[in-house]
Formats: C-alpha cells, structure tokens, sequence
C-alpha cells in the first residue's frame, strides 16, 4: 500500500526549468492586482512626492498603465467624496494609503483605514467619502483600465456597519 511517505522526488524539483511558470512583468490575477497595490503602497518613493491637496475637487493622478490596466493615486480632504457610482466594465482594487475613508453599499457602510484594501468585481455600486478631519490618500488599479464611471441618484443607503 502506498502511502505519501513513499513518495519520492529524485534530484532537485526546482532544477526543472520546464516545471517552472516565467515571472509574468504585468499583473493578470485578482491576486496579483492586489500584490501590485500592495507593492505600490509599501514605497512610498513612487506616490507620495506627487499627492497634491485640492479643496475644489477630489485630485488624481494616473500613476501606472501596462497592458489592459491602469493605477490612479486620488487624494480627498475631508468632506470630500465620489458620489454613488460604480466602474462600468472594469474590476479594481481601492486601497486606502493615508487616513481613513468611508465607503457606503447598500450592503451598509465600512470605514477603510490606511492599508486597507477593497476588491470589486464590474457593476459594483458604491459612494467613497473621506468623513474623517484629516486628509486621505487612496490607490485604485481598475483592469481594464477605467473608461466609465456611471453615477446612481439613489439615496445613500442606510448607514449601518458591514462585518468582514
């Protein structure tokens, strides 16, 4: 009878050039969009020297393209939000750099600190809004890259906590 201690490798697996996947230079997974957003965040070299503050309107600045996806740096000072929308046919990753967001669903409202991240799959319907007294900063990598962003009249849902 055969069991997993008799299973046996001969050599190194790894010494199998064939076996092995190529890093791919651009992200093509959820997962690997995600990784890239964290990567971004974690050096702050790439974004923070180009963050500007504007009291009119929420600023941005699109950060990174590569084939079939775009990276956008947005800042908000307080008050400041997106109004109901969702991303048309494109997925992202909104991941929250400096201070602390809001975002309302009609599931209910989340707040989302510095470091935290949100995936959302096309048609997903939400509102970003930074409550809080200090200014934030947020990265968004939308595939494909963004090309709509439909706004929704309806309300704001009702504001009561989403549980991870």
């Amino acid at each position: 009878m055969n069991s997993d201690n008799d299973l046996q490798i001969a050599g190194d697996i790894l010494e199998v050039p064939h076996l092995l996947q190529p890093p791919r230079e651009h992200p093509v997974t959820v997962a690997e969009f995600v990784g890239l957003a964290r990567e971004i965040a974690a050096d702050r070299s790439q974004w923070a020297h180009l963050v500007r503050y504007d009291a009119t309107a929420r600023w941005y600045h699109r950060l990174r393209t590569g084939p079939g996806y775009e990276v956008w740096l947005l800042s908000w000072v307080p008050g400041q939000g997106s109004g109901r929308h969702d991303h048309g046919r494109s997925s992202g990753v909104l991941t929250v750099l400096e201070g602390t967001l809001t975002e309302h669903t009609e599931r209910g409202t989340r707040t989302l600190d510095a470091g935290a991240q949100k995936v959302f799959a096309p048609g997903y319907v939400h509102e970003v809004v930074n409550d809080a007294l200090e200014p934030a900063v947020s990265l968004h990598v939308y595939h494909p890259g963004l090309t709509e962003m439909p706004m929704h009249t309806s309300p704001r849902c009702e504001a009561r906590p989403v549980t991870a």
